[in-house]
């Protein structure tokens, strides 16, 4: 099953004290509802970050550099790929200077889908079965803030 996350008023950074402490709360809970009873102690997970909505004002460089260097200094096997769907141009630029902070072995972990060719690559490695319909596969859309987790 495919979890995504998407902020409403379900889920604030505004709950939090700070925002590292809501960066862990995501990946915890992305990792506890991905797994949950079919855990087997080597997990990984594929993240989708959809840009298509993205303005330049809703860009936090500093709070993506965050997020990530917690997923690499904490999780740091737990990520198999990201997946980047619909970069704007502008981004190209905030994504290069992100990248600076990022581990190489990150790095390669990020896969920007631009062209036909890498859309049917990604929907044949994440899978039809476990990628929603709004990117090509057969599963339900169940976003993050909607996921109970009995922890």
């Amino acid at each position: 099953m495919m979890r995504m996350i998407s902020l409403n008023d379900k889920v604030s950074i505004d709950t939090f004290t700070s925002y590292a402490e809501f960066v862990i709360h995501l990946l915890d809970k992305t990792i506890a509802s991905s797994f949950n009873g079919r855990e087997i102690g080597n997990e990984k997970l594929i993240a989708i970050l959809d840009l298509q909505n993205i303005t330049y004002s809703n860009v936090d460089t500093r709070g993506l550099i965050t997020g990530f260097q917690f997923l690499q200094a904490y999780y740091p096997e737990r990520l198999a790929a990201c997946y980047l769907l619909h970069m704007p141009q502008f981004f190209v630029t905030i994504w290069r200077f992100i990248c600076r902070f990022l581990e190489k072995a990150t790095q390669e972990k990020m896969r920007i889908v631009t062209s036909e060719e890498e859309k049917e690559k990604f929907i044949r490695e994440v899978g039809e079965d476990a990628l929603p319909e709004e990117y090509g596969g057969r599963a339900k859309l169940v976003l993050m803030q909607d996921v109970a987790v009995n922890y």
